[in-house]
């Protein structure tokens, strides 16, 4: 079982930065690739980055590409997310996951445990 902690969120300007931190619990947190998603009332959950378990291999979403950084530090099972050049279309709740298995990693379904999620709020 591991349990996900997200915090971090919050709101700010556009243009602006936030970073967000998942902290995770178990002994086996550097066997788990990780990912980060957001939702929007009314939409599907939507991948927004991944990072594998040995953190070598890093994936996002196009809309993201160039302004977000997924990383992990395993000695504080910890995973965070940088955000830079926020824009309104940023604004969603954002959930770390974090799986074992394999799969596609951009598809919610192929991970195991979710976090409670954090609101980011990116104003106009």
């Amino acid at each position: 079982q591991v349990e996900l902690v997200e915090s971090g969120g919050g709101l700010v300007q556009a243009g602006g930065s936030l970073r967000l931190s998942c902290v995770a619990s178990g002994r086996t947190f550097n066997t788990y690739s990780l990912a980060w998603f957001r939702q929007v009332p009314g939409k599907d959950r939507e991948f927004v980055a991944a990072i594998d378990w040995n953190g070598r291999q890093t994936h996002y979403a196009d809309s993201v590409k160039g302004r977000f950084t997924i990383s992990r530090d395993d000695a504080k099972n910890t995973v965070d997310l940088q955000m830079n050049s926020l824009k309104p279309e940023d604004t969603a709740i954002y959930y770390c996951a974090s799986r074992l298995a394999g799969g596609a990693m951009r598809v919610a379904i192929n991970y195991d445990y979710w976090g409670q999620g954090t609101q980011v709020t990116v104003s106009s």
